[in-house]
């Protein structure tokens, strides 16, 4: 649902110029020195992308899901790094408040993160438990009017950069799976809260993750999010769908980066006295890239439009996010096929965003795990 369609077009003109002219060409740098320039930081939260998913009442631009997915589609055509910065406050950091915070947690919280004054984590991951997240261990002992933290977090985006963290944690040991896990919001800087060394990966560059550890970390009752124990696990599923549906348009943006990209070579590039473009084989690449990019924007589009209208697209945003994020894949395999010896080489884009992009199979819950619930979704639905 698109509330307003010129302020949209205003916003999504405006954040191409700003891809094109300032993120572009900053990616050589980020890659480089595995840092945003600040002043890019700055220009990001002046245009307000800190606050993109967050209410209006609480300072952000509340895009509805169609929104959010058109600005995704653009913002993704730049590094991931540029996304990931601003994704957890618009995203998985952000919306456990939104949907189940407090009145006084959000008011508290929630204007800061819209306007870039804090970044926002989200820790649920541990060392033994990522896919089977309803598995982990981290504890949340109440103690007065404090609950005591321990535990370990892995993989956790923007550990580095975060002042605030929805915390994972098991308050009922005596209760296994989701029903013993409770969330909190954690304050950078809390004694007792540790955040390991920043991790060094196989792509995305710019974009920090690192482990954070909870060390009999005393954090206030007041903070428990919902003022509720035994909710946490519910909460963080009530945004997977949103999340699914925003890493499938992500991938559908930098899709869409690499076969610009791979076109202006095959255009350019010269064989055998002519451009590769001339060439059936190069021609036949380029064409399923085009029609798988074309069929997962248009499923995105489709599923944020339901969810818009409140249906139930748990299936239609697995399905999204699977389809994809393996697109996306396939594409860069392709683009780095077209570009020959030169993409593998980094004075080209594509040989970042072929490591880049394979994250995307992998966060926000695997292609696996995307399986799983599609199938299991339609065995019940056909069991009714």
């Amino acid at each position: 649902m698109i509330r307003d369609q010129e302020t949209m077009a205003v916003l999504l003109d405006t954040l191409s110029r700003f891809v094109r002219e300032q993120l572009v060409p900053a990616e050589n740098e980020v890659a480089e020195t595995d840092e945003i320039p600040e002043s890019v930081v700055a220009d990001m939260r002046e245009l307000g992308l800190f606050g993109l998913c967050i209410p209006e009442e609480y300072d952000g631009l509340g895009l509805t899901m169609e929104e959010e997915v058109l600005v995704a589609f653009e913002i993704a055509k730049a590094s991931p790094a540029f996304r990931s910065l601003i994704g957890t406050n618009n995203g998985i950091g952000s919306q456990g408040l939104i949907v189940d915070g407090t009145e006084e947690q959000k008011r508290h919280y929630l204007p800061r993160l819209a306007s870039g004054e804090l970044i926002a984590s989200f820790a649920l991951t541990e060392p033994g438990s990522g896919s089977d997240a309803a598995s982990l261990r981290t504890s949340a002992r109440r103690d007065g009017d404090f609950y005591v933290i321990n535990g370990t977090k892995r993989f956790i985006t923007n550990a580095p950069e975060a002042g605030i963290f929805t915390v994972m944690a098991r308050t009922n040991p005596d209760i296994p799976g989701a029903g013993g896990i409770s969330a909190f919001i954690v304050e950078k800087g809390t004694p007792g809260v540790f955040i390991g060394k920043t991790d060094r990966k196989m792509g995305q560059k710019g974009a920090h993750t690192a482990d954070v550890i909870f060390d009999n970390c005393r954090v206030p009752a007041a903070n428990l999010i919902g003022s509720k124990e035994g909710v946490g696990f519910k909460t963080a599923m009530k945004v997977l769908d949103k999340g699914r549906l925003h890493i499938a348009a992500i991938c559908v943006g930098a899709a869409e980066r690499m076969l610009d990209d791979a076109l202006r070579y095959a255009v350019e590039r010269q064989q055998f006295g002519k451009p590769i473009a001339e060439f059936q084989l190069i021609q036949a690449m380029l064409a399923d890239s085009k029609a798988e990019i074309y069929a997962a924007r248009s499923m995105v589009l489709d599923a944020a439009r339901r969810r818009d209208n409140k249906e139930d697209i748990s299936t239609e945003a697995a399905c999204c996010k699977m389809f994809a994020s393996e697109m996306c894949g396939r594409v860069a395999d392709r683009a780095v096929q077209i570009h020959g010896g030169a993409g593998y080489v980094s004075d080209y884009a594509i040989e970042r965003f072929y490591r880049d992009v394979r994250l995307f199979r992998i966060y926000e819950g695997t292609t696996q795990i995307q399986q799983i619930v599609i199938a299991r979704n339609m065995i019940r639905n056909a069991q009714v």
